[in-house]
């Protein structure tokens, strides 16, 4: 997944840092996602108060915390078989 060049956001930041600090730098800044976008702001405030030693970690947070636009299709696996109580497609043998 590639968050439209927040890296380099983050890179140049000065850490440690908040979400808070990291909200008002840089929260009108918007993430293309699979489907649609989402503010870095909205994504950062979803996660509460957090403090980031490292640009790293608030990638890695970034990207933990975009909402399900950001992976196409939900719940869609071609692979899992259904889950208990579930009804899914009958397989198919290729």
């Amino acid at each position: 997944m590639r968050l439209n060049g927040t890296g380099e956001l983050l890179n140049g930041h000065e850490y440690p840092a908040t979400s808070g600090e990291l909200i008002d730098a840089y929260g009108d800044v918007r993430i293309e996602l699979q489907d649609g976008s989402e503010s870095l702001g909205a994504v950062l405030a979803r996660m509460g108060a957090e403090t980031f030693s490292s640009p790293t970690e608030a990638y890695e947070a970034l990207q933990s915390g975009v909402g399900h636009e950001a992976v196409g299709r939900r719940y869609y696996s071609d692979r899992d078989a259904p889950t208990v109580g579930e009804d899914g497609p009958d397989p198919v043998s290729f």
